[in-house]
C-alpha cells in the first residue's frame, strides 16, 4: 500500500488562492497535513481558509502577503512556524505568466518577474531548509511549466524563470539529498485554471465564438484531447510530498496529458 498519509506534517503552499495552488492546499489537507498558504488577495485567502477536510487531522491556514517582498516572506514563514509548526513540505507555487513582446520589455519587467517566480522560491527554501535538514526529512516542490523546456515567444521571461526553477531544484536535490531533503519539480501542461478561463473568454469575444470552442481548439495538440485540471496536478504534488516518493529526488514530474514528447 502506498503511504500517502501526511498526518503530523506541516506544509506551505505559496500563491495558493486559486488554480493549482488552491487544489494543492485542499488535497494536502485531505491527506492529513496542516497546510499554510499565502496569497495577495484577501477574498481568495478568506475563502480557502474556511476549507475543512472531510475527515482526518488535516487543516488549512491562510496568510496575506506579497511574495515579492523579502520582509513579507520572512514574516509569513515566522508566523507559520510559531502558529502551526516548522515547515516540512514547501510547495513553491507562486508565479505569474505575463504575455509581452521581448523588444518592449524593460529591465524592470525582467527583474520583477524573476523576483516573483524565482527569488520567492529561493527565499522560502533558504528559510525552510535548516529545519528539514535537522530532522532528516523534508520535501521541496517547485511548480514550473512546460515552457521551461519548450519556450513560447510570447512568454520569454516566464520561460526563463521556470527553467531557472528546474535548474535550482536539480542543484538542491544534489546538495541536500543526503539529509533526506528531497527536491523535485512539477511540470504542468495545459491546465484549466482561472488564467486560461480569462484568456479563452477574451479570445472568444474577439473572434465571435465561445470559450468552449477555444478550449476545444487548443486541446487538439493534447494526446488525451483535453486540458488537465488543477486537482490532477495537485495529486502529483501530494505524491511527491509523501513517503510514497521516498526515493524520488531531482526529478521533473510532467503532468500534461502527453504533450511533451522530448526524450
Amino acid at each position: 500500500m502506498l503511504d500517502m498519509d501526511l498526518s503530523g506534517r506541516v506544509a506551505l503552499v505559496t500563491g495558493a488562492s486559486k488554480g493549482i495552488g488552491n487544489a494543492a492546499v485542499r488535497l494536502l489537507a485531505d491527506h492529513g497535513a496542516k497546510v499554510a498558504f499565502c496569497a495577495r488577495g484577501p477574498a481568495g485567502v478568506f475563502e480557502l481558509d474556511a476549507y475543512r477536510p472531510p475527515s482526518g487531522p488535516g487543516s488549512v491556514h491562510g496568510y496575506l502577503g506579497d511574495m515579492t517582498e523579502v520582509d513579507a516572506i520572512e514574516e509569513i514563514l515566522e508566523m507559520v512556524a510559531a502558529q502551526i509548526g516548522p515547515i516540512d513540505i514547501l510547495v513553491n507555487n507562486v508565479g505569474a505568466s505575463p504575455s509581452r513582446n521581448f523588444l518592449y520589455m524593460s529591465d524592470d519587467d525582467w527583474t520583477s518577474l524573476h523576483d516573483l517566480n524565482v527569488m520567492s522560491a529561493v527565499r522560502c527554501t533558504r528559510i525552510c531548509l535548516p529545519h528539514m535538514r535537522e530532522q532528516k526529512w523534508g520535501r521541496i516542490i517547485m511548480i514550473a511549466s512546460g515552457a521551461a523546456f519548450s519556450p513560447n515567444a510570447a512568454l520569454i521571461d516566464y520561460a526563463a524563470t521556470k527553467a531557472a526553477m528546474v535548474a535550482t531544484a536539480k542543484a538542491l536535490a544534489t546538495k541536500y539529498g543526503a539529509d533526506n531533503v528531497l527536491t523535485n519539480t512539477i511540470i504542468p501542461g495545459l491546465i484549466r485554471t482561472d488564467m486560461w478561463e480569462r484568456a479563452a473568454a477574451e479570445i472568444a469575444e474577439a473572434n465571435d465564438t465561445d470559450a468552449e470552442a477555444i478550449f476545444a481548439r487548443n486541446s487538439i495538440g493534447v494526446p488525451q484531447g483535453r486540458y488537465g485540471t488543477p486537482e490532477e496536478v495537485a495529486s502529483g504534488i501530494v505524491f511527491l510530498a509523501s513517503n510514497a516518493a521516498n526515493y524520488i529526488n531531482g526529478s521533473c514530474l510532467t503532468i500534461d496529458g502527453g504533450v511533451n514528447t522530448h526524450v
